[in-house]
This record gives structure tokens, C-alpha cells and sequence, in this order.
């Protein structure tokens, strides 16, 4: 399977390290980014190809996995699926607009192709997708970043709740910060209740879950390593699309 990569920032810099160390199962083969030089980055560390336009990626790519914005999601996605060719999108934020989220899924099934979410930098998704058979009550999320992580400086000990309200709003006003609420949103069908603190107590970025419904009750916690390359992501995330890529081609398949 040829994957091409739409964004060559942090997350698809981790892949290739991926590749690097027999750690795929997939070859990462096309790289796409609007700063070029990214792309050359990172095609020669998995003697892989740049390509110019997203046409050209199409034409050439098996699946073609997005790791760049809600923008590259909004402006390409269509595209994309009216090819035929699969998706990952790691940019989920663009799909709490239920009227886009619509129409990719009519074209994708127009086109025979599939929209494959990852569970990015959280954990539990399994339990919340399996939570939905019966009735789900409530669902937050509250999230805990250093200071530096969401662009403010705060002094020792002392957090700031940035945003409180619905995963929806969340996910316009810090759309590079919070797709693991859209994540949360779409598996329980909920819109989740969510808190954004900056602490300046912590180093990993927090995401602590809290699901009730007639199944019982669901929290998890889950603290981040920062991505060194950009301390907005979370090494979880880049991790989930590596097994994701991985999971496409293994012959047992372990999760709901």
C-alpha cells in the first residue's frame, strides 16, 4: 500500500521515523505540504517522492493521510473521496461541522471509499464506540496544558481555564489543540462538555475522560508526552496513526 502524507509537520515526521525503524507495515511514498522544503525533508529520510499538487497525490497515492488542518480537510477532503482513494484525518475538528461531516460520508459512499478516524491522543474510544449500543448520558473532557503548549505564559503554579463549553466551539477557537474532543464527540455522538486549562504545574499535555450511560460508568487519564517538534501535539497522537496504518493490514484485528 502507497500512503501519501498531506502535511509534513510534526506528525508525519514521526512516521517516517517509524519507517525508518521497520516499525510499519505500509510505505510512506508521497509527501505533500505547501512549504516544499517539508516535504523534501521528509521524503529523503524514506527515499520517498514530493509531490506539487494534490491532484498529483491522488493520482498516485493508495490512501492518503492528512496531517496538516481543519483548512487542508475542508479544501481537499472532497476531492479526495470523489477518487476513490481512503483517508486517515487526523485534523477531527473539521468534522464537528455536521453539514461537512455529511457530505464527505455521501461521497465517500458514492465513491466507494473509506474515512478512517484515529483515536489520536486519548484512550478509551473503544469503550465509548461500544458505550453507544445502549444509552450514553454524559460525556466531558477536560484537558490540562503547559502554558507554552496553548501560547500563553502563566507564572509557577498558577493554571488558567482557557475555554469552557461544548466540543464544538472548542474546536474553532483552539483548532490546533483540541481534536481529541472532536474525537470523543463523534464516537459517543455527543457533543462533549469541555475544559481547557494551561497549568503551569504540568509538562504533559492531560486529557481526562468522563462517560456515563447505561453501561456504567467510563474515566480515563491520559498524560502526553509533547511532540518535540511541536508541543501542541502529543506523541499519542502520531503513535495512534502509526498502529492505525498498521492495523489496515493485519489479518486479526484486536478492538472494537
Amino acid at each position: 500500500m502507497k500512503i501519501g502524507i498531506m502535511g509534513c509537520g510534526s506528525i508525519a515526521n514521526t512516521l517516517t521515523n517509524f519507517q525508518l525503524n521497520g516499525k510499519l507495515n505500509v510505505k510512506l511514498s508521497y509527501f505533500y505540504d505547501l512549504n516544499k522544503d517539508n516535504a523534501i525533508k521528509l521524503s529523503e529520510k524514506v527515499n520517498g517522492e514530493v509531490v506539487n499538487t494534490i491532484d498529483e497525490l491522488i493520482e498516485k497515492s493508495d490512501l492518503i493521510l492528512e496531517s496538516a488542518a481543519q483548512g487542508a480537510v475542508r479544501a481537499s477532503m472532497p476531492q479526495i473521496l470523489e477518487s476513490g482513494i481512503d483517508v486517515i484525518i487526523m485534523s477531527v475538528g473539521a468534522l464537528l461541522d455536521s453539514e461537512f461531516k455529511n457530505k464527505l460520508e455521501s461521497i465517500a459512499e458514492e465513491n466507494n471509499a473509506k474515512i478512517y478516524l484515529p483515536t489520536g491522543a486519548i484512550t478509551g474510544i473503544d469503550t465509548v464506540n461500544a458505550a453507544t449500543m445502549g444509552e450514553v448520558d454524559s460525556v466531558s473532557l477536560i484537558t490540562r496544558k503547559p502554558p507554552i503548549s496553548l501560547g500563553i505564559e502563566l507564572e509557577d503554579s498558577e493554571e488558567k481555564v482557557l475555554f469552557e463549553g461544548k466540543a464544538s466551539e472548542a474546536v474553532n477557537k483552539f483548532p490546533k489543540n483540541i481534536n481529541v474532543s472532536s474525537t470523543l464527540s463523534l464516537a459517543s455522538g455527543i457533543d462533549a462538555d469541555v475544559k481547557i486549562i494551561a497549568d503551569s504545574t504540568v509538562k504533559n499535555n492531560t486529557h481526562e475522560i468522563h462517560l456515563k450511560g447505561s453501561f456504567g460508568e467510563l474515566v480515563t487519564i491520559t498524560s502526553n508526552v509533547s511532540s518535540p517538534d511541536n508541543p501542541k501535539t502529543s506523541m499519542l497522537a502520531a503513535f495512534s496513526a502509526a498502529s492505525l496504518l498498521n492495523k489496515l493490514s493485519k489479518t486479526i484485528q484486536i478492538g472494537s
